[in-house]
């Protein structure tokens, strides 16, 4: 490293370190990309020493370029707030870590229209491979990355029209395993609620593995339950919505008998009814309705909200392996990984004897 005009930092060059050494820079290039066998031990030494003095640091992305390899892989995320989003990447990070991989993290916001321009950039960056967990994107916007040889794997959600590697959660034994949950505790009014689910695989497959569960429970002649849409997106809905199951709860508790569960298809539609709950009944909500939710928050476990906990690490984790052996040449077919959810029963679901 040195000083520039106008006290300007610039970075030592390959040029540098070869000067510094006394060879070329061929030689610096071979020693760079492991090839020391090649190279004398006083050659080799000289390079590391001239390489330390001046603080040489490979630009590792024209390395990349210049083999046709940048080691850059893109990451699209519909929410990087969301708690699922987070664990996701958690896993992403390290697999990408111990592969030799290095992810572009794009966070659409939820926006269809950003997520179509991140598409756009990484294909100016000219990543390996995209790993996909979006709001809207089509399959016309993947396609020039899938026809420029560039594999995309899926987390979450299918896309219409694209054959792609898929991992996430599977939906229908998570739904059936909360399902379960909730009729061996005896309750018999349960609400699916979920976000708008027709353009949004996972959630659609949750819902009808509800619809299916609860048909299937009706040998109870008391059981009732219904699907309940809230729209996070839209206030107006939204209080509508919430309107709505402050009637239901007031017609359950004017009947006597009935034990009402709120089944969660997501952490950001639990966190809405919690907290809206807890507005309308104070502190003590919990004693009214029960809460079960798809996602494990932390903020569930500190209000003892019971849950579906996602391997959101391992579905990060597993979706570099997928990427990373299409990179690396695997001509196989489409693969899904669908892994198991986790209950997580705590006291909102729980029977208490003073119940």
């Amino acid at each position: 490293m040195s000083i520039g005009p106008l006290g300007t930092v610039r970075r030592a060059t390959i040029s540098d370190v070869a000067r510094e050494a006394g060879t070329g820079k061929t030689s610096v290039s071979r020693y760079l990309n492991g090839e020391t066998n090649v190279l004398s031990s006083d050659l080799r030494a000289r390079i590391e020493a001239a390489i330390k003095r001046l603080d040489y640091r490979p630009n590792q992305m024209a390395r990349g370029l210049k083999r046709g390899r940048n080691r850059l892989i893109g990451l699209l995320v519909a929410d990087l707030t969301n708690p699922y989003t987070v664990g996701v990447a958690r896993g992403v990070e390290a697999a990408c870590h111990a592969l030799g991989l290095m992810p572009l993290v794009c966070n659409a916001a939820n926006e269809v229209e950003m997520e179509r321009r991140y598409l756009q950039l990484m294909t100016t960056y000219r990543v390996e491979g995209v790993i996909v967990n979006a709001l809207g994107v089509k399959e016309e916007t993947l396609r020039p990355l899938g026809e420029g040889g560039t594999p995309a794997v899926l987390v979450d959600r299918t896309i219409d029209g694209l054959t792609a590697d898929m991992v996430g959660l599977d939906n229908g034994e998570a739904v059936r395993l909360g399902m379960r949950h909730l009729l061996e505790q005896g309750f018999d009014d349960i609400r699916f609620i979920v976000q708008p689910f027709e353009h949004v695989s996972s959630r659609r497959l949750r819902e009808a593995a509800f619809r299916a569960a609860l048909e299937q429970g009706r040998g109870a002649a008391s059981l009732r339950g219904e699907t309940i849409v809230l729209d996070l997106n839209d206030a107006h809905a939204l209080a509508r919505t919430h309107e709505a199951l402050d009637r239901h709860l007031e017609e359950a508790s004017k009947a006597g008998g009935r034990r009402v569960a709120y089944f969660a298809a997501n952490g950001p539609v639990a966190l809405s009814l919690a907290l809206h709950l807890h507005t309308r009944y104070g502190s003590h909500w919990q004693d009214r309705v029960a809460l079960l939710s798809i996602d494990d928050s932390e903020w569930a476990e500190l209000i003892g909200v019971s849950a579906i906990r996602q391997p959101t690490y391992d579905i990060g984790y597993r979706a570099v392996e997928f990427l990373h052996e299409r990179i690396e040449g695997a001509a196989l077919p489409a693969r899904e990984a669908m892994l198991q959810g986790e209950l997580v029963a705590r006291r909102s679901t729980v029977w208490r004897e003073d119940d």
